[in-house]
């Protein structure tokens, strides 16, 4: 089981902790139960791990957010990098330009990026 990748019931549960955070975890069980149906059992099962790959933490019945979606999207993003074009970003881009166009707005938005990248090196 890999850090950055979550099964569909474990994004839906990530996505309602990042939603409803920091959160009781007898609330957060309730809300599992509407929200899936799942027994309290089965949320303690899925937060527990959630919490072995450091996204949540459950301290004295309180869970609290370790790593932001964001973050962990940003993660995910690298982690499908380094395994799928060996971490070489041009490559990613190369590959995803080739099948889908750029748009004039898109390629602003990396140039900005790229720029603002330099900035900070060499600034």
């Amino acid at each position: 089981m890999e850090r950055y990748k979550l099964g569909d019931m474990e994004k839906k549960f990530a996505d309602l902790i990042w939603a409803n955070a920091p959160i009781r975890s007898g609330e957060l069980a309730k809300l599992c139960l509407e929200a899936f149906g799942w027994k309290r059992t089965t949320t303690y099962t899925m937060l527990k791990r959630l919490c072995e790959r450091k996204l949540f933490v459950n301290e004295k019945g309180l869970v609290s957010v370790l790593m932001t979606k964001e973050a962990f999207q940003a993660a995910q993003g690298e982690q499908f990098v380094n395994e799928t074009f060996g971490g070489s970003l041009p490559l990613f881009l190369a590959a995803f330009s080739r099948r889908k166009k750029l748009s004039q707005k898109e390629i602003q938005e990396l140039k900005k990026m790229i720029d603002e990248y330099e900035e900070e090196e060499h600034g």
